[in-house]
């Protein structure tokens, strides 16, 4: 499915409407320069599972939990060099867990480490300086 969103609200609802949809043990990899949005989207996921925390980006701690009808497990693998780096940090304990949804921003920097399990694509682009194009791919 492919979304333009014209504002950070709208970006926080499409996320909020593919947070309502996890079922558990799946992992959103999340793509973007920096600044497109993808925070704010993680936040809208985290609405839709039902989270009444304030998610933060975990830039320096790698990765935050959050709970609600799901876990959050959002990870920010920028800072990473690979799937080693992650897997001795203990990142990938929680790839593909049951009673978890696992959002990873800056995924391609540790793509070898990641399961085959049911992954869902998120591309989040620049159209102008208000607008993005999101689209989203359920593998």
């Amino acid at each position: 499915m492919k979304y333009v969103s014209e504002s950070e609200s709208q970006t926080l609802e499409i996320g909020r409407a593919l947070g309502k949809k996890m079922r558990g043990g799946e992992i959103i990899t999340l793509s973007g320069d920096l600044g497109a949005g993808k925070t704010v989207f993680t936040k809208g996921i985290a609405l839709g599972l039902g989270i009444t925390d304030t998610v933060a980006s975990p830039t320096f701690t790698l990765m935050n939990e959050y709970e609600g009808r799901i876990t959050l497990y959002h990870y920010d693998a920028y800072r990473l060099n690979g799937w080693r780096e992650a897997e001795e940090a203990g990142l990938t304990e929680y790839f593909g867990a049951n009673r978890g949804v696992c959002v990873i921003e800056w995924w391609e920097n540790i793509a070898e480490a990641l399961p085959r399990v049911r992954t869902v694509a998120v591309s989040i682009k620049y159209k102008d300086e208000n607008e993005r194009i999101i689209e989203i791919v359920e593998q």
